[in-house]
C-alpha cells in the first residue's frame, strides 16, 4: 500500500532544497568558527554522503565506511575552496565520486595484478589478437580525420576522459570538443557505409 505524503511535507525538490540550505548555513558558520555547527555540517554530509556511496558500491559494501571517512577528510580539507555562491550538495557529491572514482581505479589495478594466471595459454588468446586488430581498424579508420576530431574522439571514446579534460588537453572550448567528436563520427559512419 502507497503512502499519501502529507499536505505539510515537503516534496523531493522542496526536501532536497532544505537540506541544502541547512548544509550551507551549517558549513558558513563552521567556517566562521563555530565548532559545533562544523561538527553538526560533517555528520549531516556524512548521512548523505553514505548514501550516494551505498548506492554506487552495492558489490563492495565494506568499502562504504572507508570511502566516506576518505570522502570526509577531502571535504575538510577542501572546506576553504569551497565558493559560497555554488550549490554546496553539488560541490560535496563531486568530491565524493572523485573519491569513488580514485577508489574504483586502484580496486582496478588490484584486481588484475592479482588476477589468476594459471592458464598461460589464456595471454595468447584469439582475443588478444582480435584486439589488437581492432586496434589497428580503429587507428586507421581514425587517420582519415583532421587532427582536432581524430584526438577529441581518442581521449574521449577510447580512452575515457571526460569532455572537459579533453579541452584542457586540446586547448579548445568543451563545445568545440563536443562538435569535433561528433562531426569525426558522423564521417567515420559515412565512410564505412560508403565502404560497405
Amino acid at each position: 500500500m502507497q503512502r499519501i505524503p502529507n499536505r505539510d511535507e515537503p516534496n523531493g525538490n522542496a526536501r532536497n532544497e532544505l537540506i541544502e540550505l541547512r548544509l550551507h548555513a551549517l558549513l558558513v558558520q563552521g567556517l566562521a568558527g563555530d565548532e559545533a555547527a562544523y561538527r553538526d555540517f560533517l555528520q549531516a554530509s556524512a548521512t548523505h554522503l553514505r548514501a550516494f556511496l551505498r548506492r554506487r558500491l552495492s558489490r563492495w559494501p565494506d568499502e562504504v565506511e572507508d570511502l566516506l571517512q576518505e570522502s570526509l577528510l577531502a571535504i575538510h580539507n577542501q572546506r576553504m575552496t569551497y565558493d559560497p555562491s555554488a550549490p554546496l550538495t553539488a560541490w560535496l557529491y563531486a568530491i565524493a565520486k572523485y573519491k569513488l572514482i580514485d577508489w574504483l581505479r586502484r580496486h582496478a589495478r588490484r584486481e588484475m595484478h592479482n588476477g589468476p594466471l594459471d592458464d598461460e595459454n589464456e595471454l595468447f588468446s584469439t582475443a588478444d589478437a582480435d584486439a589488437n586488430e581492432a586496434q589497428r581498424d580503429l587507428a586507421t579508420l581514425l587517420e582519415l580525420l583532421p587532427e582536432q576530431q581524430r584526438a577529441a574522439i581518442m581521449h574521449t571514446k577510447v580512452d575515457g576522459w571526460s569532455v572537459r579534460e579533453t579541452a584542457l588537453a586540446l586547448k579548445i572550448s568543451e563545445a568545440s570538443v563536443k562538435v569535433a567528436v561528433h562531426r569525426g563520427l558522423k564521417t567515420l559512419a559515412a565512410k564505412l557505409r560508403d565502404e560497405s
